[in-house]
């Protein structure tokens, strides 16, 4: 099995944070953005976030790009988060119309992905949840959320468009209403729509201290549900973005086999924000991690990892892990 692996086109440039909004590095132009994309061999992928990289003046300068790259739009991320208007919520706003504007931005978006050959929006709605007990009517918000959700949902099938619902538990609020995966794959359950899924991001993830392995076997078991994959690392208390396998080994081995296990065949797409550190360097290194993980697994085998879960055995386990993940001396 070859992976596709796909970045986001953003966390290229200068990435900011809260104590420096102008970021630790130089700008760069978008053309200079979509150059070092494809100057990475092993990318044939890209996510753009709506009005940050697409929007209906620009697009068919963006399809020239992917056409002049040869790279695929393998999702259309709407920006939801970072603009003035969603900062009480996007979908789940008390304002009803942000809420409508939320949802007619959403429908925007997937007739623009259509233009551009994308098949999918990679839906993040950062500021649908709240910050204060006895501060939200939690029944009213939720229902309004999936409202939003579902009718855009029904125009995106429509169009042959799928929405990937990608969870946080926190952060820009303090609570998100789709917070972890269980959650969310009832919400996707709930519109009653066979194109809406799940992305699961593997940071943030590992911050609702959930097992990724476990909860690609979950959507997979309810409905096949795993539409994308965001991958980054972290130390599990807040979302770092760091490069994959900063931190954690044996759980990206395990995640890579449960996506193989369950058939997953979608992209493996680098999520970071590179701060400081070289961006092309850190989200290739990334990519090279993860390729040699898998091969790894490719030379130990699906059965041998089969064989392995059905001891049950801790102990085999660690001996599994000093023979296959970590280099001999020599």
């Amino acid at each position: 099995m070859s992976a596709k692996y796909a970045v986001i086109l953003g966390n290229l440039g200068n990435t900011c944070d809260r104590f420096l909004s102008g970021g630790y590095k130089s700008d760069l132009s978008k053309e200079q953005l979509w150059q070092q994309v494809g100057e990475m061999p092993e990318v044939s992928g890209i996510e753009l976030v709506g009005t940050w990289d697409i929007d209906a003046d620009n697009w068919k300068d963006v399809k020239n790009k992917l056409e002049k790259y040869g790279l695929q739009c393998v999702s259309i991320i709407p920006d939801l988060f970072s603009t003035r208007i969603w900062g009480r919520g996007s979908y789940s706003a008390p304002d009803r119309s942000v809420r409508e504007r939320a949802v007619s931005y959403t429908k925007e978006l997937v007739d623009l992905a259509r233009e551009v050959g994308c098949d999918l929006l990679n839906i993040w709605p950062g500021q649908d949840g709240y910050d204060y007990p006895l501060a939200a009517n939690y029944r009213e918000e939720r229902e309004w959320l999936l409202d939003g959700l579902k009718t855009s949902a029904e125009y995106a099938h429509e169009k042959g468009v799928r929405l990937a619902l990608e969870y946080k538990v926190k952060e820009p609020r303090t609570h998100s209403y789709l917070a972890r995966a269980a959650d969310t794959l009832l919400v996707a359950q709930a519109t009653g729509l066979p194109n809406v899924g799940l992305t699961i991001d593997s940071g943030h993830a590992f911050v609702a201290y959930e097992n990724v392995g476990e909860m690609v076997t979950l959507l997979s078991m309810f409905g096949d549900r795993l539409f994308h994959m965001h991958f980054n690392d972290n130390y599990g208390f807040w979302d770092d973005d760091m490069i994959v396998g900063s931190v954690r080994t044996v759980e990206h081995f395990e995640m890579l086999y449960w996506l193989r296990a369950t058939g997953y065949s979608g992209w493996y797409s680098m999520d970071q924000y590179p701060y400081r550190e070289d961006a092309q360097g850190a989200i290739r290194a990334s990519i090279l991690y993860l390729q040699k993980l898998e091969a790894i697994l490719d030379h130990v085998g699906m059965d041998a990892v089969e064989a392995l879960l059905a001891k049950r055995d801790a102990v085999a386990t660690a001996e599994f892990v000093r023979n296959h993940l970590l280099a001999s001396p020599g």
